[in-house]
């Protein structure tokens, strides 16, 4: 007599429930309503219902029918990736769409790895992958950022001669981008004889992601010159790259061609893009435009404008914002706070930047992080409040970098408190041993100071040692 493939006794109520509510027979030979049953059923509490028919029946053997229960467990939103593992466990001879189906939804959950230890399983059994198996393997390695994980996939992708699929290759684009290694990407995006949008989309995206503008907008040209016209993903891309780069002329164009093509109302995504676009390149009255033409929002969209109000010194009209942000509903995230406390650092704001870092915790149950502290120690030491902001840092829970103590030397200077700035230096020197640039600076203050023996002995330490203090840099866009 075989063994069961699963375990799940059904009670009696359930199965009686519903033979009742079913007009077709249960046997054997009766197998499609069932798998039919099992595709139509819109909650777990169904589910279990035909699951608990389909043992009784013995329908349970048959690897389809099987298969349709499993899809709907791993892969519907209203389905359980518990009940679905256990159902997979239980099958004697799961099949390649179990394998895939499986891999696809563990690829998605907060442990990813678990799709690759499946893959393993599959090729152990001796199941063969298939088209459907790579891409989904590749999105658990990008959302596990693993570059080692892309490279043994693509090693598998090659050996099965899938190294020209479409799916697969914008699957090791993807991953490869997301795992820090573009180098790679761009070798499977060369390789690729003919390439879809999604393949030019995910290379662009690469770039823009990993900061380098200036690739993802000559890509974007490449691509539009070959006859492609782009969807909301690449020009979303595209204008984070102008973002980043400053190319005002290029994000007015997409502007321009989505008004033009897509119509006069925009979706939440490209609208955003937009917003941040015009607001980084300091065009705040285009920013404001499509802000308020915008017939939905989310926070990512407030917290652009309110951002780039900011960060240009419109510090009024950005906390006016987030007011406005509170009244409509909008829950405010950490990003939210960041440029609400950039806007009180610039327009000098303390005691409201003293509640606005108070109302995080209190109010919205957000943990400031890093870069709220190094907001607050920018604002309290612009305000004068040394002792304060010293105090601030060393009471957080995570030890302080250097951009924080910079910040609280750099008001140490505007101060001229030698003392705090001592300290400060130290700080620094225990976690950056060769920046002598917090040295010079130093220097400096007791030199203003008139210590000029502290000054003397300082400049001599760095002569010996050949310390010298890199000089800074800066680049210029001209004529396009």
């Amino acid at each position: 007599m075989p063994k069961p493939s699963f375990t799940f006794p059904p009670k009696p109520s359930t199965v009686k429930h519903l033979a009742h509510s079913s007009s077709s027979s249960l046997s054997p030979s009766n197998s499609p309503p069932l798998s039919l049953l099992a595709d139509k059923c819109s909650s777990m509490h169904q589910l279990k219902q035909v699951h608990a028919q389909m043992i009784t029946s013995a329908r349970i053997h048959d690897t389809y029918a099987a298969s349709r229960l499993l899809s709907f467990c791993a892969v519907s939103n209203a389905g359980d990736i518990d009940y679905a593992v256990k159902l997979f466990n239980y099958t004697l001879e799961p099949n390649n769409f179990m394998y895939n189906t499986l891999i696809r939804a563990q690829a998605s959950t907060a442990k990813p790895s678990n799709a690759l230890l499946l893959y393993v399983k599959m090729r152990r059994m001796g199941v063969l992958p298939g088209k459907h198996t790579f891409p989904f393997l590749l999105k658990a390695c990008s959302n596990m950022q693993s570059l080692n994980g892309c490279k043994q996939v693509h090693i598998h992708v090659i050996k099965t001669g899938l190294d020209l699929d479409l799916h697969a290759v914008n699957g090791l684009v993807r991953g490869y981008s997301v795992s820090g290694s573009l180098a790679d990407a761009r070798q499977v995006f060369d390789e690729i004889p003919e390439r879809n949008l999604s393949i030019w989309t995910s290379m662009i995206c690469g770039y823009a992601q990993n900061d380098i503008s200036d690739e993802a907008l000559f890509l974007f040209n490449e691509m539009v010159n070959q006859g492609l016209e782009p969807n909301g993903a690449t020009l979303a891309s595209v204008l984070s790259a102008c973002a980043q780069e400053g190319c005002l002329v290029i994000g007015e164009r997409i502007e321009k061609f989505l008004r033009e093509k897509k119509g006069a109302e925009m979706g939440v995504i490209l609208g955003t893009a937009l917003v941040h676009m015009y607001a980084k390149n300091g065009a705040l009255s285009k920013a404001r435009e499509v802000f308020d033409s915008m017939q939905e929002k989310n926070v990512a969209t407030w917290n652009s404008m309110i951002h780039g109000l900011a960060v240009h010194g419109y510090s009024e009209e950005a906390l006016v914002l987030f007011r406005k942000l509170e009244i409509e509903g909008i829950v405010p995230n950490g990003i939210t706070f960041v440029a609400v406390l950039s806007a009180c650092c610039h327009g000098g704001f303390l005691e409201e930047g003293r509640k606005f870092f108070r109302s995080m915790k209190q109010d919205y149950n957000i943990e400031p992080k890093l870069e709220h502290f190094g907001c607050m120690v920018d604002l309290l030491g612009r305000g004068g409040k040394l002792l304060e902001a010293e105090k601030l840092i060393r009471d957080m829970k995570w030890k302080a970098d250097v951009m924080i103590w910079g910040a609280l030397l750099s008001a140490c200077r505007k101060c001229a408190n030698i003392e705090v700035a001592e300290r400060i230096v130290d700080e620094i020197l225990a976690l950056e041993p060769y920046n002598h640039g917090v040295r010079v600076g130093l220097s400096n203050m007791y030199a203003e100071a008139e210590r000029w023996e502290d000054a003397s002995s300082l400049r001599k330490v760095m002569k010996e040692g050949n310390l010298k203090k890199v000089p800074g840099w800066s680049s210029v866009d001209a004529e396009g």
